[in-house]
């Protein structure tokens, strides 16, 4: 591990192994601690913690205002995820696209759900100043 801060997010989930499934044997997530209660995913070099929960999961309708995910610094790792996906046949929320073409903040998005409801949303920007740049532009997402 290198000397950067890595993220950690803890998500909802409703069962442990649907959870494993969905993350590991689907998306590649390495396995961490698990317990009765939770399981830790190697989430592309960051910490997802998914805790079971009682309470009523009730998904939200469209991708605003909550999901997560991966912003890909290289296009072919982007496409080899989607293609992943596909032959996983993980639930897709919203197929691959290329959102905003031929903007500065064009980039390609394709949106996953877990079987918990969590929105998962992978792309590549096609100009890397627009990740964290860009702030001339007032643009962040699509119209709600």
């Amino acid at each position: 591990m290198n000397d950067s801060p890595i993220f950690h997010l803890a998500i909802p989930i409703k069962d442990i192994e649907q959870a494993k499934e969905f993350y590991a044997q689907g998306l590649g997530c390495q396995i961490g601690r698990t317990s009765a209660q939770a399981v830790i995913f190697q989430f592309f070099g960051h910490q997802v913690v998914a805790h079971l929960t009682h309470q009523e999961m009730t998904p939200q309708k469209g991708i605003y205002p909550r999901h997560f995910g991966l912003v890909f610094q290289q296009e072919s790792d982007w496409v080899t995820l989607w293609e992943q996906v596909q032959e996983k046949k993980l639930s897709v929320y919203e197929p691959a696209r290329v959102r905003f073409q031929g903007e500065l903040t064009e980039h390609s998005t394709f949106f996953l759900v877990d079987p918990f409801g969590n929105l998962l949303e992978f792309k590549y920007y096609r100009h890397p100043e627009a990740i964290f740049g860009a702030t001339e532009l007032n643009i962040i997402g699509d119209s709600t």
